[in-house]
Parts: structure tokens; sequence; C-alpha cells
């Protein structure tokens, strides 16, 4: 079992002070959006181990002077590749490969993220084969495919937390819009009540993608305005198109049902959903992929045909995820995917340890308290990879996130 050290990564849209108050820092003024735990290539979290003989990877004592008991820094990619099996368990490199399936995050907003949707499984791989096929640099702007997995995922609040999930019924969006008084807003209120659903939210969106840039800025801008003066159900809209003025997306937005989860209450992201998250704190997880087909909110490329050809026009309430609770303590997130598996425990004072071995990977973050994974005392924030079939249990009390897989 290893403790892990994590990168925060600094999107704009990050909160500047959630993440800080997690781990007791101080915040630096900049915004603190996501830290990653997991394998991922782009920020893989470290962990120390003892240096195998000839290893390639920096080698310290614990005074920094390159002498005495011999250590290194590897990356968690690296001790996976090292050892899949041992690492990950049998089942699970059977099932998902040599690699950790999930990424962790702490995801921190303090402004809107950008309107998105993702592939399912076989989206990925022909998109991703297609833009191979035809020589599109993976990091091109204009690629839309950076793998060929698809990207579940599931957000839990710790603070309490907004998004957008899924379309509303098209006469509940058209009565939204409609309120605003905006005249440019006419055409989509008319095509959501005169069409059928699946029809009336395609054709909608479409037209909203495909609107000349400079008339759409002017209907943000009157649809904000009003939107502001209404508040209640329409304030989201307000805040949404401060950060993203003239955007599109924010009329886009107002297709989508509007959620406020609660701490401990999930939202769980599928295929071909459209979503966005507003503002909050919360625990993700989601399968290890990149593939984002963006929708509005953001300046970076839109691929619109392919976009439409992905999101699933279905309406519908957006289901709030709250966990079931089994009599050893776990309280788990139910999700249709095997990639990963999230689940929660509350251990209260005087508590019995709790026994988390299991024959999978896990990573364990701690959220509140002071527990103890094996012999690592944790903070709010720190986290541990715990190798498939190692033997751990948890002490003391506190919040405990268990991330794994399903085989």
């Amino acid at each position: 079992m290893d403790r892990l050290s994590n990168t925060v990564r600094p999107y704009a849209w990050g909160s500047t002070t959630a993440i800080p108050e997690l781990l007791g820092t101080t915040p630096t003024g900049e915004p603190q959006a996501e830290m990653w735990m997991g394998a991922h290539p782009g920020a893989p979290s470290r962990l120390t181990r003892p240096a195998a003989p000839g290893a390639a990877h920096t080698e310290t004592d614990e005074a920094g002077s390159g002498t005495g008991s011999r250590t290194g820094e590897l990356s968690l990619t690296e001790v996976i590749a090292a050892d899949p099996e041992r690492e990950l368990g049998s089942a699970a490199v059977h099932a998902f490969g040599p690699r950790l399936p999930f990424l962790l995050k702490l995801l921190a907003a303090g402004a809107p993220l950008s309107l998105q949707v993702h592939p399912d499984l076989a989206q990925a791989q022909r998109g991703y084969a297609d833009e191979e096929r035809r020589g599109v640099p993976v990091d091109a702007p204009h690629r839309t495919y950076k793998d060929a997995n698809h990207k579940p995922e599931l957000i839990c609040a710790l603070t309490p937390f907004d998004g957008l999930c899924g379309f509303r019924r098209p006469a509940e969006a058209a009565d939204l819009m409609a309120a605003l008084g905006v005249d440019s807003l006419k055409p989509y209120v008319d095509l959501l009540r005169a069409r059928p659903e699946e029809g009336a939210l395609r054709e909608v969106l479409t037209a909203i993608l495909g609107a000349d840039p400079q008339e759409m800025e002017h209907t943000v801008a009157e649809a904000a305005e009003a939107a502001e003066r209404l508040g209640g159900a329409h304030a989201p809209y307000a805040q949404i198109a401060r950060h993203y003025p003239g955007d599109a997306g924010v009329i886009a937005a107002m297709l989508l049902n509007h959620v406020q989860l609660q701490p401990g209450e999930a939202m769980f992201l599928g295929a071909g959903v459209p979503h966005a998250y507003l503002g909050g704190l919360g625990v993700e997880i989601m399968a290890n992929s990149d593939n984002v087909l963006r929708c509005g909110l953001t300046p970076k490329h839109i691929d619109v045909p392919e976009l439409l050809r992905i999101v699933r026009f279905e309406a519908g309430e957006p289901a709030i995820l709250r966990p079931e609770a089994s009599p050893g303590g776990e309280e788990l997130y139910e999700t249709p995917v095997d990639e990963f598996r999230l689940s929660r425990y509350v251990l209260p004072p005087g508590g019995a340890p709790v026994d988390l071995t299991a024959g999978t990977p896990q990573i364990l973050l701690c959220t509140a308290g002071a527990p103890r994974a094996g012999e690592i005392a944790l903070a709010p924030g720190e986290s541990v990879f715990v190798p498939a079939d190692e033997t751990v249990q948890v002490t003391g009390t506190g919040t405990v996130f268990r991330a794994t897989v399903v085989v």
C-alpha cells in the first residue's frame, strides 16, 4: 500500500479556495480545479518505493543527499507497468488490460465547465479509427477523439453542487425560454412546442449551434439581462452568461435539467447525455479517457455534425443517486459500468476496523476526519493506492471514499 502524491490541475474554471480548504493549505490565489488520483498519462499519481537495482528513476535518501538507504519516486503508471498482475490482479488485467481503467478526482468548480457529451465505446472506437486513418494529429485543436475508449462519469457532491444533466421536456424548455420575453428566442419556443420530443430537441439544438454568431451574441445578451431580472429558475443562466457572454451554449443550456446535489448525493453521466458542472466541490470518478465533444461554453472546437450523431435526444428527469448502505458499512453508488466502482465509508468514533481487502486495485481517499489505512494516517485530501489482494483495514474516525473496478 502506498501513499499517493497527486497533481492539482489549474484550469481557469477552478475554485481558488475549495481544494485548499479541504487540504488545509493556504490558497495561492490561482484556480485549483482538479486533483487527479490514478495512472492517467497526463498527470499520474506518484509514490515512493524501494528502488530496484539499476532503476532509472531519481533516487534519494530521506535527507535528499542521494546516499544511504535508497528509495525512488515512481509514477503509478510505472509501478503498474512493471508488474500489472500484482498491482491490478489477474481478473482486472484480463478485463481491462494492463492499466488502471479509472481516474479518481477531487473536482472544484468555481465557474461553469463546458457543456459537453461523451461517446459510447463503439462510437469512440469508430471515431478514433477514422481520425487515425485520416492522419489528424492527436494534439490538433480540431481532433475529436483522443483515444478509443468511452468516458462514463460519476460526480459525488462534498458541498452543495450545481450542474446540468440531460434534456428537459420540450414544453418545459419552451416555457423557460418564453418567460424571458426575447423575440429572437421565439422560433426555438415554437419548435419545442410543435414537434415531437426527439425532433424538437434535435432541431432546436441544431439551430442554436448553427446560428449566426453576431445574432446569437445579441440573443444571449438579451436573455442574460432578462434572466438576471427574473431570477429564480432563470438565475443559473444569468450566472452562466456572466462567464460566457455571447456564447450559444447559454441558450443550449436552457434545454437541459438544472440539478442541485446535496453533500453525499451523486449523478451518473452516461454516453450521449449532455451535461455541465456549474459550481461546487465533489469526488469524481470516470473511465480513463479524454473523449469530450463540446456543445458550448468554451472557446474550443465544436464538431457539430459529430456532436449531433452522439447526443441522445431523450428528455427526462435526471436520476440523483444516493448511496446504498450494506451491513459492513459500505455505502455504494450503483452505476451500470465495470471500469469503476465508487463507495463511501463514514467511520464513527469507536467503530470497529473495516476490512477492505479485495482482489482488485483500489484507491482510498479521505475527505474528512483522521482515519488510517493500515499504518498510513490520512488527512482530508490524502489518498493511498492498494494493490490487488493487499490486506488493508481502515480504522479511526472520518470519511473514506473507495474507488475500484468490477470484475
